[in-house]
């Protein structure tokens, strides 16, 4: 998600799946100011620290991708065995790109995709229960606001565990915020103009991935 002028007057690069069930297989984007997909090269290095050299690390577990954009993210954790992603993207054409990037790939169950704010698409999956091992937060980068609000919301809500992992995609020049409550950052990991934060709840200072 995200972007500025210059990006939206340019063509992305083809993105992929970088391993798992789907390797190599392209994803198509979308042109946009507001939606900016994390690189393969982010996202590669995301799953490296989610999976710590285990590959089946993300085996059965559950995912959140807020601010969705084309699913990359959702959809990579599906190809490295996750149980269930819930797409959340209020973009018409967005939600539509997931759907065909699902339906490329021959995804036909273990998602759902909610083309909703982010409040009522909570308040929606807190109905059902939903317990995220993994949340992933990508808000378009003029969005600034929406970081401390939708981590201040996850704080509060019982989407999130003990053990859930949030993880927040930034510009370097741009800080989410240390604490939202009980849900603290624990890592921050830099490259290039990009950064990640990762927040879990409690004294996560002593924890690693």
């Amino acid at each position: 998600m995200g972007g500025s002028g210059d990006r939206r007057r340019r063509k992305f690069r083809a993105m992929r799946v970088i391993a798992g069930k789907y390797r190599s297989r392209p994803l198509h984007s979308l042109r946009g100011m507001d939606v900016r997909p994390t690189s393969d090269r982010l996202r590669e290095t995301l799953f490296n620290v989610l999976t710590a050299g285990k590959p089946t690390a993300l085996e059965g577990s559950v995912w959140l991708d807020l601010f969705a954009g084309t699913g990359a993210v959702g959809i990579e954790a599906l190809s490295r065995g996750a149980k269930e992603v819930h797409f959340v993207e209020n973009s018409h054409a967005a939600a539509e790109a997931i759907r065909a990037n699902l339906q490329s790939l021959g995804i036909s169950n273990g998602f759902h995709i909610s083309q909703d704010e982010l409040p009522r698409a909570f308040w929606r999956m807190e109905r059902q229960k939903v317990a995220a091992d993994v949340v992933f937060l990508d808000p378009p980068y003029r969005m600034k606001e929406a970081y401390a609000k939708t981590l201040r919301a996850l704080a509060d809500s019982p989407l999130i565990w003990a053990m859930s992992i949030v993880i927040a995609e930034h510009e370097k020049k741009f800080d989410p915020g240390e604490e939202f409550g009980h849900l603290r950052r624990f890592r921050l990991l830099v490259q290039g103009d990009a950064a990640l934060s990762f927040y879990r709840m409690g004294n996560s200072t002593e924890l690693r991935v």
